[in-house]
């Protein structure tokens, strides 16, 4: 294929984005998303922030589970927590863990404005002591609605082993960055020398993901791309 037709087709997949998020996405976004997605773009890694129309998607996946008791598993500046937070009903209960308190905080007043904060419990800490802590409440066990990751990547199948003891059956556990820009499908000498050891870690937890007979999949390609997995047994 000639590199003028690459470069169209990358043109069309840029506007076709550009069309959902103007079309479909913006208008219906809440005011509160927003206001945070426009303070998370001034931070240096604003790269990091949850991508609006795969927000969009989580919202909708949220109320299909009538989601009450969810976990966060990285938090950043909270896009995806608060839309979780705006969605799950008043008496909801979100564990967020996340490794950066100041990034949290960047984005708290907006969380505190819009009226959602009660239903945060944010647990600054890595995330595999705090999950092990849960599951040592076997009360905890298949009580989770939802789950979300969007942390470090070579933890990924080590959170995945805990939040399906932690969601119920047909409750679902949602994978940010699975397709981790694109390198996915790249050869290994075209990948940013510091996406590499991510990428082999992705790869991994996608190839795992497929064969796991214990969730039902879906591998969405909004944003980053996501994977829904939703518990079987």
């Amino acid at each position: 294929m000639s590199s003028n037709c690459l470069k169209a087709i990358s043109t069309c997949a840029f506007n076709l984005v550009q069309y959902i998020l103007e079309t479909s996405v913006y208008p219906r976004e809440p005011e509160p998303l927003k206001e945070l997605r426009t303070l998370t773009a001034c931070h240096p890694r604003a790269i990091m922030g949850t991508a609006p129309d795969a927000g969009q998607m989580t919202a909708m996946l949220l109320k299909l589970v009538n989601a009450k008791r969810t976990i966060e598993v990285g938090v950043f500046t909270g896009y995806s927590l608060l839309l979780t937070a705006l969605t799950i009903p008043d008496d909801g209960k979100i564990v967020a863990i996340g490794m950066n308190r100041d990034t949290y905080e960047m984005g708290l007043p907006i969380i505190k404005k819009a009226g959602v904060e009660h239903k945060i419990n944010f647990v600054n800490s890595k995330a595999l002591p705090v999950l092990d802590k849960l599951l040592e409440d076997h009360d905890n066990e298949g009580s989770f609605d939802y789950a979300f990751v969007d942390a470090d990547k070579t933890n990924y199948l080590n959170y995945h082993e805990r939040l399906l003891k932690l969601v119920k059956v047909g409750g679902l556990v949602v994978y940010d960055n699975t397709l981790w820009a694109g390198s996915v499908v790249m050869p290994e000498e075209h990948v940013a020398e510091r996406m590499r050891a991510d990428r082999h870690c992705i790869i991994e937890l996608n190839n795992s993901l497929a064969a796991d007979p214990r969730i039902q999949i879906s591998h969405a390609p909004l944003g980053d791309g996501i994977t829904i997995c939703r518990r079987i047994y």
